[in-house]
């Protein structure tokens, strides 16, 4: 499951032991509505080894100008509070998996 987080919570979870992937995204965004359902199915394939989690880059516009998110959806992953890849724009949920398990 992809939880919606705040500044808060993210910066809680990126320090823990298990990678973040996180999706930056907005409501009105077509092509993030389009990969959402992507980025949950991936999420109960791999939610065993990453914590899988969602950003609203307008309610939280520190984190998106603390990881320069100039456009979405910009899906990141971090391990031990650094930010180690991202790709921008939509994924097939194939491109989704092979970047989960290349970065996780």
């Amino acid at each position: 499951m992809v939880e919606e987080i705040d500044e808060k919570k993210f910066d809680e979870l990126i320090k823990g032991e298990k990678p973040v992937v996180c999706d930056f995204f907005a409501t009105w965004c077509g092509p993030c509505k389009m990969l959402a359902p992507v980025m949950e199915k991936v999420s109960e394939e791999f939610g065993d080894k990453a914590t899988f989690v969602k950003v609203d880059v307008d309610d939280n516009p520190v984190l998106a100008i603390r990881y320069g998110v100039m456009s979405i959806p910009l899906v990141a992953v971090f391990k031990g509070g650094e930010l180690i890849g991202k790709t921008l724009g939509y994924m097939s949920h194939t491109e989704a998996k092979e970047f989960v398990e290349k970065n996780i």
